[in-house]
């Protein structure tokens, strides 16, 4: 018998025996640790007689503030991360839907209503505007009740042209339209209502196809990519650190998931279907923030 040969049965018989169980055991990966959220009392501090109204998008900028865009004058409300209220602006706004900040801390604001999607500085001034005013329509210079935007890594930005027309369209930084795709339907592609629209880090265009109850995933130029159909209503999405968030506008749930769409945890925001999450926002700690249009609050949660 060589010695190569006794060595590994010499090793099989001790493992037998139970001699070197715990060298096995040090070599098994651990599982992952169980995500658990809470929720923060007392999130924001608002400034006496003001309400809220419906909040319908929620976003943070580099330095840690809290836009809220909700459904009264002020339209935009600015806190800072400790919740103290820092000041508040207004725009041309009808019914104000979705709101995101991009990597210079300029403000992208959806109207449904005036049909407009527009861009501002932190302070409120007006960079651009997309669409025109009151005038609905399918076109490179048109939406029809637009719901969400996206800056890409590369400047572009893409619209979730949502409630009207079905589609993403694809813009450059400057505003010029480069592409669209999608029509209404429940097939591959499709869309009813993209209510919004993020992309990750592999600069992948991820679409909440609310009443299809998926999220459709493309690459930059409209190529399904993959479906995911175990994830509620999207009506919020965001990401943070690998991880999609998932606000389900049917069950009240804030599903979290790899990038795969592997659920990791869930969690239940809100019992009451008349109180039933919108949107949906990861700061850079970690917080999640969920607006709620329907019962005119803000929850923040924070994991254990």
């Amino acid at each position: 018998m060589t010695k190569q040969r006794f060595s590994g049965r010499l090793f099989l018989f001790l493992l037998s025996a139970g001699i070197v169980t715990g060298a096995v055991a040090l070599t098994k990966e651990k599982p992952p640790p169980e995500l658990k959220f809470e929720l923060a009392a007392d999130w924001p501090t608002l400034p006496a007689g003001m309400k809220f109204g419906g909040i319908s998008a929620v976003a943070s900028d580099s330095k840690g503030n809290l836009f809220l865009l909700h459904r009264i004058k002020p339209f935009v409300l600015v806190f800072h991360g400790d919740g103290k209220f820092a000041r508040s602006w207004n725009g041309d706004f009808k019914t104000p839907h979705g709101l995101r900040i991009d990597a210079d801390d300029n403000v992208w604001i959806a109207d449904m209503a005036n049909h407009l999607v527009q861009k501002f500085s932190p302070a409120g001034k007006l960079l651009l505007r997309l669409g025109k005013k009151d005038q609905p329509g399918l076109a490179g210079d048109r939406f029809n009740r637009p719901a969400d935007v996206a800056v890409g890594p590369d400047g572009e930005f893409y619209v979730a042209d949502g409630y009207g027309n079905s589609r993403i369209a694809k813009f450059a930084g400057d505003g010029t339209f480069i592409r669209d795709w999608g029509t209404k339907g429940k097939g591959p592609a499709q869309f009813v209502i993209p209510h919004v629209v993020r992309v990750d880090k592999n600069k992948r265009v991820i679409v909440g196809d609310r009443e299809n109850q998926r999220v459709q995933i493309f690459d930059r130029d409209g190529k399904l990519l993959a479906q995911w159909k175990d994830t509620g209503a999207p009506y919020g999405l965001a990401l943070h650190n690998d991880r999609v968030y998932l606000a389900d506008g049917r069950s009240g749930k804030i599903r979290v998931l790899d990038l795969q769409g592997k659920l990791l945890t869930s969690w239940q925001a809100s019992a009451n279907k008349k109180q039933t999450p919108h949107w949906i926002h990861v700061d850079q700690k970690g917080a999640v923030y969920v607006g709620f249009v329907s019962g005119s609050k803000v929850q923040k949660w924070v994991e254990k």
